[in-house]
């Protein structure tokens, strides 16, 4: 069940078609992309007052189409009644005054004149930030069932490819940039760089109507478990064209790969992190065993490809490479809330402390409570990209906010220091800014990412490191893949190669079109404070 990656790609369909990036790689998504709806009825259907709220609790289960039956998150009936679409919109806009983190920043809008989709579109910012970005570019729903599914199993139907975005207009550069391990996508040997040419007979490069994107992106990102594709893929290192066919099934993610490379200073650990996902916890608390017995002297962190996630396990990852010694009584990162919350969690009910540097196993994946392992490093490498966004970013943040030194090796992170909890409402879940986190020196204003102290272009939080391109020549984890390459010359010599991470495009194009971007569920590309 493929439904986050549809639901991104759909729009993606829309980008490889030309259009702007609208809710992909960069880290967000958008229950319509856009902040202009559609032209609205003549009539208005409510009694609205510009600037006068009812509380939301006003609205709440008054549902054009209630459900019935019990919820699953409460194990109780649910508590809806027959309403009209103006009391579902109602119920929103009361909801994000109270608690977005922006609400007055919201353009008040007559909620009798929309549809609940386009009305929800405009409950948020129209600010851009400073780098020209859109403030808000994380606003985004599902319907429950989807989220229940996907968020709580980890599984998706595809093949167990991340298809990376190097070039979104004709001529189009879709590649290979990993495979889960047992997947149909490994089972057919697929490499990381190896390009698409076709699929299903598509032209996949030079294709330009909606349409012709709109079949291969189908066949890039199934709905189903069992469809059958065909791919023309393309090895750039040799020029060997091959086809292969494709059965989609429901893939469990392997969001964790670790490995000891021998240096002449020591080993060094590379760990390949891809998803802050409840399966992740396990697989963790293993790698950092193997790395901690194997004696590292430092580590390599991969968070190219980690769009986000569960920000409890950000907070044990960050533990488990500093130790007891550097975080005790510190802060990972703390919630601000806007100005009408600012001691109490409105959303839980209770004080606003902040999250700490995890200690133990939280139960995601492995029993609770059991001592993380430790490696008690002052300095660690992080390889980034436009798809390193939210509790990745946290990861980065947090271990600055304890004196850890942080060296960035790729190029610009995504920018997402926000977060939410997730909100059903009449059978659609919604996701709405509700909050922004701060480290322990109480910085967290990074909406235009994280960047390499050299990289060539305006934005982002500069910290040390390299601006090094994504490079499909080499495998990850391979000592010659650039970045990883990079960050091993940088341990022997604070030097760094010709700045290639970031090049200058328009915004409406790309920000780093010689940055790969990998687009994934929309949820994963955020940071969501859950713990079992």
């Amino acid at each position: 069940m493929p439904i986050a990656t549809r639901t991104c790609l759909r729009l993606c369909a829309a980008l490889l078609a030309g259009s702007a990036l609208a809710g992909c790689g960069g880290g967000g998504g958008g229950g319509g992309g856009g902040n202009v709806a559609p032209p609205p009825p003549v009539v208005s259907t409510s009694s609205w007052v510009a600037g006068s709220f009812l509380p939301a609790s006003s609205f709440a289960g008054k549902c054009v189409n209630p459900r019935s039956g019990t919820d699953p998150n409460t194990a109780q009936p649910y508590n809806e009644v027959l309403g009209t679409a103006t009391d579902e919109n109602n119920w929103l806009r009361s909801w994000s005054n109270d608690l977005y983190l922006w609400y007055n920043e919201i353009v008040d809008a007559d909620p009798g004149l929309y549809t609940t989709p386009n009305y929800f579109d405009l409950l948020k910012t129209t600010a851009f930030t400073p780098s020209g970005n859109k403030k808000d570019r994380f606003h985004f729903t599902y319907q429950t069932t989807q989220w229940l599914q996907l968020s709580q199993s980890g599984v998706e139907s595809g093949y167990g490819v991340a298809w990376a975005v190097a070039a979104n207009l004709p001529p189009r550069r879709i590649v290979v940039a990993y495979t889960d391990p047992g997947s149909p996508a490994s089972s057919a040997q697929l490499q990381r760089g190896e390009e698409v040419q076709s699929v299903d007979g598509v032209d996949v490069v030079f294709s330009n109507t909606q349409a012709e994107v709109d079949r291969f992106v189908a066949g890039l990102y199934p709905d189903n478990a069992g469809e059958l594709h065909t791919f023309t893929l393309r090895q750039p290192r040799t020029g060997v064209v091959r086809t292969v066919q494709l059965q989609s099934m429901a893939v469990t993610k392997t969001p964790v790969r670790y490995s000891t490379v021998s240096t002449t200073t020591g080993p060094v650990g590379y760990l390949l992190f891809t998803d802050h996902i409840g399966p992740a916890e396990q697989q963790l608390v293993t790698a950092f065993d193997a790395m901690r017995a194997a004696r590292i002297n430092d580590l390599v962190i991969d968070l190219r490809y980690n769009g986000g996630g569960l920000l409890a396990i950000a907070s044990q990852v960050a533990y488990m490479v500093a130790g007891s010694a550097a975080t005790a009584g510190q802060t990972f990162e703390k919630y601000t809330f806007n100005d009408k919350h600012s001691s109490i969690n409105p959303v839980t009910g209770v004080a606003l402390t902040p999250v700490p540097f995890y200690a133990t196993t939280l139960g995601f994946s492995t029993t609770g409570g059991l001592p993380l392992p430790t490696l008690d490093l002052r300095r660690v490498y992080v390889l980034t990209g436009a798809s390193t966004c939210s509790a990745s970013e946290s990861i980065i943040n947090s271990l600055r906010g304890i004196n850890v030194d942080v060296i960035q090796i790729g190029s610009t992170t995504c920018g997402k220091p926000y977060g939410f909890y997730p909100q059903d409402h009449c059978g659609t879940t919604y996701f709405t800014v509700e909050f922004k986190g701060v480290n322990a020196v109480g910085f967290g204003d990074y909406s235009d990412g994280f960047s390499p102290s050299n990289t060539p272009v305006v934005g982002g939080t500069r910290g040390p490191g390299c601006s090094v391109a994504d490079d499909f020549s080499y495998d990850l984890g391979d000592p010659n893949e650039g970045r990883f390459a990079a960050a091993l010359q940088y341990r022997l010599a604070p030097s760094c190669p010709v700045a290639s991470g970031n090049n200058p495009r328009p915004l409406s194009v790309f920000r780093e079109e010689t940055d790969a971007v990998v687009p994934k569920s929309v949820w994963l590309q955020n940071r969501w404070p859950d713990v079992p």
